[in-house]
C-alpha cells in the first residue's frame, strides 16, 4: 500500500469511528469532515470511493442498526426509537426505514405480523430449495442443504408471519426456471423487501442474459454509480432470492468466481450448467 494510501485509509477510519461514536447528534458532512481534518468536498469523495457509499448513507445505515436494536423490544415505541436514535421525530425515523429498509418502522416491528406466506421444498440439478411466496409474488427462494435451517432463516425476516407448507402458483411458475422454460420468467412476479439501491441492484442483475457473466463493476456502472463496487457487492450478497435472480452471474473483474451466499462450488456449478445450455 502506498504512503498516501495508508494516510487516506486512516482518515476514513478515524471518521468512521468518529460517526459511531456520534451518530446520536447526526453529525453533518461538515463536522465529520472537520473531525479527520479535510475539506467537505475532498472527504466526501475519499469516504465514498473506501466505503462504497458516502458518508450521510454510512450514518443513516449506523443509526437505522440502532433504531431497529430498540423496536425488537415489543414495549418501545417509534418515538422513543426516534429521541434515542439522534432523529427530530417519527417522521425522520419513518423516511429513514422507508430509504434502508424499504418498509415503515411499524412494519419492521410487527415482523410480518399481517403477512401470510407459503413455502415449499423442490428439487432442483443444484439440490433442494426452499422457495416463499406471498400473494404478491416470490419473497424468498434458497438453497435448502438442512431445511430446517433454510426455514428458520426465512422466518429471521419476518418473524411474525403466518406461515403454510403449501405449493401454490406463484411458487409453481417460478420452478419452471429450472426446467429450462425460459419463456416463464416474465410471469413470475417478485415481492421483495429492500433498499431502493438493493432493488436497483438485484433488477440490473436480472438484465444479464442466462449464459453471460458480468462483474461487480459492469453492475455498479450500469445503475450509474460506477465507485459503488463495495455497496454492489454488498446488495448481490442480500439477494433473497436464489437463482431466479441471478446473482450467480457476477464474478469479480480479475476472473474469479468470488463468493456465494450458498457456495462458490454450487456458483461454479450453475454458471456451467448456464453455459452448456446455451452452447448446445
Amino acid at each position: 500500500m502506498k504512503d498516501q494510501d495508508i494516510i487516506n485509509y486512516t482518515r476514513i477510519a478515524e471518521a468512521i469511528t468518529y460517526i459511531k461514536a456520534n451518530f446520536k447528534q447526526q453529525p453533518d458532512l461538515d463536522k465529520v469532515a472537520e473531525s479527520v481534518h479535510l475539506s467537505p468536498f475532498h472527504f466526501q469523495r475519499l469516504f465514498t470511493d473506501w466505503a462504497g457509499v458516502s458518508p450521510k448513507k454510512f450514518l443513516q445505515y449506523i443509526s437505522i442498526e440502532h433504531a431497529k436494536s430498540i423496536l425488537v423490544n415489543r414495549d418501545s415505541t417509534l418515538s422513543a426509537a426516534a429521541h434515542d436514535t439522534g432523529l427530530s421525530g417519527t417522521g425522520r425515523l419513518h423516511d429513514l426505514f422507508v430509504n434502508i429498509e424499504g418498509m415503515t418502522p411499524g412494519e419492521f416491528k410487527n415482523g410480518g405480523q399481517e403477512l401470510n406466506i407459503n413455502y415449499s421444498y423442490a428439487e432442483t440439478p443444484f439440490g433442494n430449495i426452499l422457495v416463499a411466496s406471498t400473494p404478491k409474488g416470490i419473497c424468498h427462494i434458497a438453497f435448502a442443504d438442512d431445511e430446517a435451517d433454510a426455514l428458520q432463516e426465512l422466518k429471521a425476516v419476518f418473524p411474525n408471519a403466518t406461515y403454510r407448507q403449501m405449493v401454490d402458483a406463484i411458487q409453481q411458475n417460478a420452478l419452471y426456471i429450472f426446467k429450462q422454460d425460459w419463456k416463464q420468467q416474465d410471469a413470475v412476479k417478485l415481492h421483495l423487501k429492500g433498499t431502493a439501491f438493493q432493488l436497483k441492484v438485484w433488477n440490473a442483475l436480472l438484465k444479464i442474459p442466462m449464459g453471460n457473466l458480468s462483474t461487480y463493476a459492469s453492475v455498479a456502472g450500469s445503475i450509474g454509480n460506477p465507485k459503488a463496487n463495495r455497496a454492489v457487492g454488498s446488495a448481490i450478497g442480500d439477494n433473497p432470492v436464489a437463482f431466479l435472480i441471478p446473482c450467480h452471474r457476477v464474478i469479480q473483474s480479475s476472473g474469479n468466481i468470488g463468493q456465494y451466499h450458498w457456495g462458490s462450488a454450487r456458483k461454479t456449478a450453475l454458471i456451467g450448467w448456464e453455459s452448456a445450455r446455451i452452447n448446445s
